[in-house]
């Protein structure tokens, strides 16, 4: 039995993966505490959007984001945002737009595409009122850029999967986004990461997995699955020297306050 109250806030669920053992998956996550988790339909293009809506409605404790990876851009055309669009208008389990973002590491659509399906998420999740998901790599000034330029501070949302320095997290701050964090932080290395968990508000920090990716330590290397995320909030907590009891309970708190989630 887990003293922790979890919420996974952001997985990729509908990868084939998982689809093999999704049932023993999401029974591990309630044993670890997890009580709600969002999948994120930004894992193949458009496709996985519906997916990712059809594992929500199956399950009342999943909910969905929907969007376009920035990895995807390059197929993000009106029609397609129309689409992302139209699946999440007065869906009651579509509690976010994206992931969308700008990903320069690895560059798989150009960065004028990439910049450009990010801006017109942000006014799709300021036209719906529902938070942003947003990923960066390599692309601080951009994304701050952008999400200023296009009033982003008028849906607010996540950094989610945060790797970047404290300059981003204190201007994401700034503009009212929360930072969540994945098993990236468990990582030796991060040691900059490590101190951006420390000093982040507490009522602006989440935890997530990034499942299948990014798995934590002890798990790392593996196939990561929500579960997991109690790797990330007890490491955390040591960071901050709080009772992970208490830092679950908080972060699950923010999770449904920002993405108006239910209680169970």
């Amino acid at each position: 039995m887990t003293d922790l109250t979890l919420i996974d806030s952001h997985a990729h669920l509908d990868f084939k993966s998982f689809q093999p053992d999704l049932g023993d998956i999401l029974e591990r996550a309630r044993a670890a505490g997890v009580e709600q988790i969002v999948t994120i339909g930004a894992s193949d293009g458009f496709e996985s959007n519906p997916r990712a809506l059809a594992l929500a409605e199956a399950h009342p404790h999943i909910f969905a984001a929907l969007g376009i990876h920035p990895h995807d851009a390059s197929v993000a055309s009106e029609e397609v945002i129309a689409a992302v669009r139209a699946l999440a208008l007065d869906h009651p389990k579509v509690v976010a737009i994206g992931e969308t973002g700008l990903d320069y590491h690895y560059n798989n659509s150009t960065p004028e595409a990439q910049r450009a399906a990010f801006r017109r998420f942000i006014q799709v999740a300021l036209e719906l009122d529902k938070p942003l998901v947003v990923h960066t790599r390599e692309a601080e000034r951009d994304t701050i850029d952008i999400l200023t330029s296009e009033g982003g501070r008028g849906c607010g949302g996540i950094i989610h999967c945060f790797s970047g320095t404290a300059w981003m997290a204190e201007q994401a701050l700034a503009l009212g986004f929360y930072i969540s964090f994945s098993g990236i932080v468990t990582f030796k290395t991060a040691v900059e990461i490590h101190e951006v968990a420390r000093s982040t508000p507490l009522d602006r920090l989440l935890v997530e997995t990034d499942a299948p990716f990014l798995a934590p330590i002890p798990h790392r290397g593996k196939r990561n699955e929500p579960a997991y995320v109690a790797h990330t909030l007890r490491f955390i907590a040591a960071l901050r020297g709080m009772d992970p009891a208490d830092l679950s309970r908080i972060t699950t708190a923010n999770t449904r306050r920002l993405l108006k989630l239910p209680t169970p």
